[in-house]
């Protein structure tokens, strides 16, 4: 092997991290090339010294940074990552990402780092970035898993990776067999799911909503006694926004609410509505419901959608957060 494996005894860095580090720092320097078979557990143990249980787990993390993948019967490998050209081409794409690295590395020279204790620096934060992007829990209170379900439907949309849903009453359960990842959740509910998140070194991150000021500005306009229906996934949102409403506008507006699943009272709220305003996971369903039920209907309703239930520069910044863009 060219690849040298050096672990230092007396470092206060554990000699498990020590082997992510350099395994990681080998595949992105193309030591360890697309293809290339790590070595065994059993191989590896003899020349670092360490337990192959150890040793696996470095491996398994490994795989849950997609940097490696495990074939069955035949070992470990180094997933192709972009091909031949996939330097160049981050090049190409962020011609100021090689000025920004060796300005933060001069930095970190002039402060006394060493080039080696700089390179543990920078791949301990991407490595933990990486982790904590592994897996997206949205967190939301059992009586409203539908909140947790619009922004979950969101996110993925969004961020286009796998977004997982959990009860904020089974966080704490769901947080002992994740060891690394990300929870977010609302403002409403961030201190309950950092109580559970934050003693685990796991990080979470609260989103903002939007302030839906179209959608009521198209309330606003309707004429005195109008019927106005809301439709959402979120039993929540439709409680607070109906509260909202009624101490805006009295009863001067008629405000029925429902979820999908109610089809009897989202029915009547079709045949009874002037203007139904929902949710974007909801738009399409209650389209559909409109248009066979049209033949029966006076008046069709307008049917509008709402724009992201997550206001986008939240969205944004988590993105950029999890190292998605």
């Amino acid at each position: 092997m060219k690849f040298r494996f050096q672990l230092q005894s007396d470092s206060d860095v554990p000699a498990s991290t020590q082997l992510l580090n350099q395994i990681s720092f080998a595949i992105a320097s193309r030591q360890f090339p697309p293809g290339y078979q790590l070595p065994s557990t059993r191989q590896l143990a003899m020349i670092t010294g360490l337990h192959r249980n150890t040793i696996s787990k470095v491996y398994h993390l490994l795989e849950e940074m997609g940097l490696v993948e495990a074939q069955a019967g035949s070992g470990i490998y180094v997933k192709a990552l972009g091909g031949v050209g996939a330097r160049a081409t981050a090049l190409e794409r962020f011609p100021e990402a090689r000025a920004l690295v060796q300005k933060s590395l001069d930095a970190l020279l002039a402060c006394g780092c060493s080039l080696e204790q700089a390179r543990g620096l920078f791949l301990a934060e991407i490595d933990w970035r990486l982790r904590c992007g592994a897996v997206l829990l949205v967190a939301a209170p059992a009586r409203d898993l539908g909140l947790g379900e619009l922004m979950s439907w969101e996110l993925n949309r969004a961020l286009g990776i796998p977004v997982q849903r959990v009860a904020l009453e089974e966080l704490d359960a769901v947080l002992e067999q994740t060891r690394a990842g990300t929870v977010v959740t609302s403002r409403y509910h961030l201190a309950r799911a950092a109580a559970a998140a934050e003693p685990r070194g796991i990080r979470v991150l609260p989103l903002d909503i939007t302030d839906f000021s179209r959608e009521l500005a198209l309330v606003a306009a309707l004429p005195k006694d109008s019927c106005l229906g809301l439709v959402s996934l979120s039993s929540d949102l439709l409680n607070a926004v109906e509260m909202f409403l009624h101490s805006q506008h009295g009863d001067d507006v008629l405000v029925l609410t429902t979820q999908l699943e109610d089809t009897p009272r989202l029915r009547a709220i079709v045949r009874s509505a002037q203007l139904i305003v929902t949710d974007q996971a909801s738009y399409g369903p209650v389209a559909r419901l409109i248009e066979k039920l049209r033949a029966d209907l006076v008046r069709p309703p307008q049917l509008v959608s709402c724009g992201d239930y997550l206001q986008p520069a939240s969205v944004a910044a988590l993105k950029r957060e999890l190292g998605l863009g």
